[in-house]
């Protein structure tokens, strides 16, 4: 999934190009590149399909030109997962209706792939036994209000006993909630990586989301035809903004979490991304050419271009420059980003910086 504008992430994410088309890491390959790279070890690369709105096919053809346009997924409408999630398994099962399917979104920092990989077979290898949804759970080490939260029960999956069947999902918590859920212990941070059969997601979603699945339907014999790019316009015209969250999981009562630990980070927010770069003596992340920074503790600083940036006394802050937005803002206050980003799009003066 690659169809998100990263608002988090803003201002170097924009709507024009997102934080997965971006090296945010500065190790030469963009998010959605690593997330290639990654799911090839566990599927063939004519497998991979790619979901994304379609003023990105560009972008993807440009960082993935391996890729046939059949397997370019492109949406005419954000209408959020559950029609990105529908529309790809209903174009899939027309090709291999037996076929077992990884929902990744193309955002996330991976660490530990070796582990990854063995989790992703482990849970493929469940997924093709019972007619199940499987997500993956991260075991969370802090009370974070920007992810979702997995508590699972105590009855084990028939096939695979680290897989546990899943009670509640809640999604970003207030902080006095988050901490009594790391407490806890039953509970696991929402990857959003899913992992089951096409016939059972298309099962749940005939079952839980039928207006939704009710409109792909209607594709049968028209996917993978020169008249897909209509029927899919006409599709999301008429489908509603939902989650496969919200629309499908949250509904199911077949959904278990296999809890793992493969150095996941959701790549959301500069606070997430800082912890992943190098620092300075002070706890400073520098991202640009020219940076000089003084009595400055904790922060994360980027400039793009050749523009020297000068900060004196900042603790705790995020200061993003790039060519036209100037962003400051504290650490503490990351999620506040996203409202940044609505009040400046609710703005027609300001809407081209976005």
């Amino acid at each position: 999934m690659a169809g998100g504008i990263g608002s988090r992430f803003w201002p170097v994410s924009k709507s024009s190009k997102p934080k997965q088309f971006l090296d945010i890491l500065n190790v030469g390959r963009t998010l959605l590149q690593l997330t290639y790279d990654r799911l090839i070890k566990v599927c063939p690369p004519e497998n991979i399909f790619i979901v994304a709105n379609v003023e990105y096919k560009d972008l993807i053809k440009e960082q993935l030109p391996q890729l046939e346009d059949n397997q370019i997924l492109c949406e005419p409408q954000r209408r959020n997962t559950a029609p990105c999630v529908a529309y790809a398994s209903y174009k899939i099962t027309e090709i291999n209706p037996d076929a077992r399917l990884i929902v990744a979104p193309s955002d996330h920092l991976i660490l530990k792939e070796d582990i990854f990989t063995e989790v992703i077979t482990t849970a493929l290898d469940a997924a093709s036994k019972s007619d199940c949804l499987l997500t993956l759970g991260i075991q969370p080490n802090r009370p974070d209000t920007g992810y979702g939260y997995i508590q699972a029960t105590e009855e084990a999956y028939p096939f695979e006993p680290r897989l546990k069947k899943v009670k509640t999902f809640t999604e970003k918590p207030n902080l006095e909630m988050a901490q009594f859920f790391l407490q806890s212990g039953d509970f696991s941070w929402n990857s959003g990586i899913f992992v089951w059969s096409v016939k059972s997601i298309i099962n749940s979603l005939e079952k839980n989301l039928p207006e939704i699945s009710n409109i792909f339907k209607e594709g049968k014999g028209i996917y993978s035809t020169a008249q897909e790019e209509a029927f899919i316009t006409k599709a999301y015209s008429e489908c509603t903004n939902i989650s496969v969250d919200y629309g499908v999981m949250e509904k199911a009562k077949n959904v278990y979490v296999l809890p793992c630990d493969f150095g996941w980070t959701d790549l959301g927010t500069w606070g997430s991304v800082y912890d992943h770069l190098a620092k300075d003596e002070k706890g400073n992340a520098l991202i640009g050419k020219n940076l000089k920074v003084y009595n400055s503790e904790n922060s994360i600083y980027t400039v793009s271009g050749n523009k020297l940036l000068v900060a004196n006394g900042l603790k705790n802050f995020i200061v993003v420059d790039t060519e036209d937005v100037l962003l400051i803002c504290p650490k503490d206050d990351e999620q506040r980003i996203k409202l940044f980003v609505n009040d400046v799009n609710s703005d027609a003066k300001l809407k081209k910086y976005l």
